[in-house]
């Protein structure tokens, strides 16, 4: 469901001023991936859930339309995160945030 800061407003990724949020998204996953890539002790269950929530933040930016099961994916990774691997819990709190601001 899309998030809006006021009743009638049009969520960004209706309104096509979503480029630098989509930018955003792209850096962010970027940085997860290299955080990733020097994080010991991921189980492959876990870098199979950041692969896809990848392919499905490139698919939603490509759509332009929202799709909550991304975002909850999103949540549940950083959730994982949380207690382990901080520096990656930060990123994906910041997607989520992006991904919100962006009305997804």
């Amino acid at each position: 469901m899309a998030r809006q800061a006021f009743a009638g407003a049009m969520p960004m990724f209706l309104s096509g001023e979503n480029d630098v949020g989509q930018d955003k998204v792209r850096f962010l996953l970027s940085e997860l991936n290299q955080e990733l890539a020097t994080a010991e002790n991921l189980d492959q269950e876990t870098l199979d859930l950041a692969r896809k929530l990848e392919k499905d933040m490139e698919l939603l930016i490509e759509r332009s339309e929202p799709v909550s099961a991304e975002l909850g994916n999103a949540i549940a990774l950083e959730a994982r995160f949380a207690a382990t691997h901080p520096v990656a819990e930060r990123i994906l709190r910041e997607l989520v945030a992006v991904l919100g601001r962006m009305g997804i």
